[in-house]
């Protein structure tokens, strides 16, 4: 599928020390072969919005939208008309959305990128080969590119819709309250989320070129996409531990597996982040987040653990249930942890203090994690690519030149 350079018009409006990084690499890009792909787009020059700092419970990465193109010009005489038409109208939609609501339309703009990625999965058909030898090659430079943003805006929006179950409507209160469902509807959010990551990873990033890959931007590397999908089920296992935490029927041993798997969750994500290149200051941002749930979640495992194994009533049980003070606004343990150690303290005060030395930290059991990631299937291609009988509108070897002329002055 031929690419016209004249359609790759690209903005960068991320941060000011990842933007002259990625707008280098994507001048690079459109000087090689013009894709036209998605990029990050929150805040353009030309439209100046207001600045507000929204609460966050779960961790979004900066939401991708495409850029407007001339499709028309670039399928045209490969395919039926009306079927440019709907995908060019179904991108540009996405555009308009995106931009007139900040993203904020999650379920109109789901809509929009669901419709048009059933419309798009035929183009990824389309293939050439050598004319000598006859090997075939998928065209990676825009069909799959195209794939994989949508896919990662979905996640994105997915995960928003998430953070926004979880953020509490009457923000009056002094006490944070989120009802139970909400809690176990933003559960399947992130687990839905963590599945389209997943897809991303296995099956898409595959498909592309060693080359292709490098020239991705940061928020789509293989480490980033990973540690998003782990993050996500990690905060789905802190909202479960949440929901035991308010049930009177949650055993102890319940609650310290999900604070145990909460803890190997966040490590697998905290280790995936970190084979990557993360230097700027959102890869910075989402290091030292990814770090404090760690530490939260660490401290929630070992003050469960340490409650079932401080069953007598010796100094050195209660060495062994010692934790570290509470980070961050895990509210079910902020009151918890620092009343138990200070009743043990005023038990055992004496022996504690002759029994420094043998303070370390017991082993946390190992336990086989429960959540997974949702497994996702691309939907079927729309019935418009069946048509048995295509119209293809032809075009007259002047018209070609004409816009091979045109091109090349752009």
């Amino acid at each position: 599928m031929n690419i016209s350079t004249s359609s790759s018009k690209l903005h960068c409006s991320l941060p000011s020390v990842r933007n002259q990084i990625l707008c280098f690499v994507i001048d690079f890009l459109k000087r090689q072969w013009g894709a036209q792909f998605l990029i990050s787009a929150v805040g353009k020059k030309e439209k100046k919005r207001k600045k507000s700092i929204r609460e966050v419970t779960v961790f979004v990465p900066s939401l991708c939208i495409p850029v407007q193109s001339d499709l028309q010009k670039t399928l045209r005489g490969l395919i039926p008309k009306d079927l440019v038409d709907r995908i060019s109208s179904l991108r540009n939609q996405i555009v308009l959305v995106a931009e007139d609501t900040g993203g904020s339309a999650i379920s109109e703009l789901q809509k929009a990128l669901e419709d048009y990625l059933s419309l798009l999965l035929e183009l990824v058909e389309f293939k050439w080969k050598d004319l000598d030898n006859g090997r075939q090659e998928i065209c990676v430079a825009n069909s799959w590119f195209e794939l994989l943003f949508v896919l990662h805006t979905m996640a994105m929006l997915t995960l928003t819709e998430a953070n926004n179950k979880l953020i509490p409507k009457d923000n009056s209160l002094s006490e944070r309250l989120v009802s139970a469902d909400c809690m176990r509807d933003a559960v399947d959010l992130l687990l839905k989320a963590a599945g389209y990551l997943d897809f991303c990873v296995n099956n898409v990033l595959p498909r592309l070129p060693p080359d292709t890959k490098n020239m991705l931007p940061t928020d789509l590397h293989e480490s980033v996409l990973e540690a998003i999908s782990n993050q996500a089920l990690a905060q789905g296992t802190e909202l479960q531990l949440g929901l035991a935490v308010q049930s009177q029927n949650a055993t102890l041993p319940v609650k310290r597996r999900l604070a145990c798997e909460l803890l190997t969750y966040f490590g697998q994500a905290h280790c995936a982040l970190s084979e990557g290149n993360n230097n700027g200051k959102a890869g910075m941002k989402h290091m030292l987040f990814l770090k404090c749930k760690y530490l939260e979640a660490k401290a929630a495992a070992y003050y469960y653990h340490g409650l079932i194994l401080d069953k007598g009533t010796e100094p050195s049980c209660h060495i062994s249930a010692l934790v570290p003070p509470p980070w961050g606004a895990m509210k079910h343990l902020h009151k918890k942890i620092p009343e138990t150690a200070s009743k043990k303290s005023q038990m055992y005060g004496y022996p504690l203090d002759q029994e420094k030395g043998l303070q370390i930290l017991p082993d946390l059991p190992e336990f086989q994690l429960s959540l997974k990631p949702d497994d996702y299937e691309l939907p079927a291609p729309d019935s418009a690519w069946n048509s048995g009988s295509w119209e293809i509108p032809g075009q007259p070897l002047k018209g070609h030149l004409i816009d091979g002329e045109e091109e090349i002055e752009t």
